[in-house]
């Protein structure tokens, strides 16, 4: 930040106030506790949460968008679903977590990638990760998405990460963490369906995180 008290662009080699260097990608920084901190980060848009359970799945996502210490919007619905596509054509599952532009910048992405592998989501994803990891444009977008069909449930990140859980349950966004705790208890000591257990877990973690509601939306596929 500079003296105007503006936020300053971050350059390539560029270091923050204890000497550490600055991401050379032109990201907007803020004074942090431990030095600069992306603007992204002030930004908090979502929780979602995938659990499987047997041979069915369920996404859900909260309705909240802050900005700051402000509530934008409390219905926003932040899951979708494509049909025809995935294990067996029962459809596709997908939460996004991050700007609302760059994650429908993504899914119109992801989903041209699985009309070239329509039953194939673990292709179709790595295929998403290496070309939002590579492409000049895309690999600005801020966002996190969480996708599943009848066979896997997988997270990919802009970083090239494509990661599926061993469990089944996938959290991500700001009430994350509380979402997936909620939610591995739930399996393990309640009798529940799949959208039940992230219904009540996306409850239970809007009573903790201040970026989270109580407005969820879920979907899921059964076998």
């Amino acid at each position: 930040m500079g003296r105007d008290g503006r936020f300053e662009r971050a350059g390539e080699g560029d270091t923050d106030s204890l000497g550490m260097r600055c991401p050379g990608d032109g990201m907007l920084l803020a004074p942090g506790e431990f030095g600069y901190t992306t603007v992204m980060q002030l930004f908090h848009a979502t929780t979602i949460l995938a659990v499987r359970k047997g041979e069915d799945i369920a996404i859900a996502g909260d309705g909240q968008v802050s900005l700051g210490d402000t509530i934008a919007k409390a219905d926003a619905v932040k899951v979708r679903r494509l049909d025809d596509l995935g294990a067996k054509r029962a459809g596709v599952l997908i939460g996004f977590a991050g700007s609302a532009a760059d994650a429908f910048a993504l899914l119109d992405r992801f989903e041209a990638k699985l009309k070239d592998a329509p039953t194939n989501l673990m292709k179709a994803s790595i295929e998403l990760a290496k070309l939002w990891r590579t492409d000049r444009a895309l690999r600005r977008l801020e966002s996190l998405l969480v996708v599943a069909d009848l066979d896997k449930t997988l997270m990919i990140s802009g970083q090239g990460d494509v990661i599926e859980p061993s469990d089944g349950v996938c959290a991500v966004g700001s009430g994350g963490a509380y979402a997936l705790a909620a939610a591995r208890a739930l399996l393990r000591h309640a009798s529940l369906s799949a959208a039940d257990i992230s219904r009540e877990a996306l409850q239970i973690a809007g009573e903790i995180c201040v970026y989270t509601n109580a407005n969820v939306t879920v979907l899921s596929l059964e076998a």
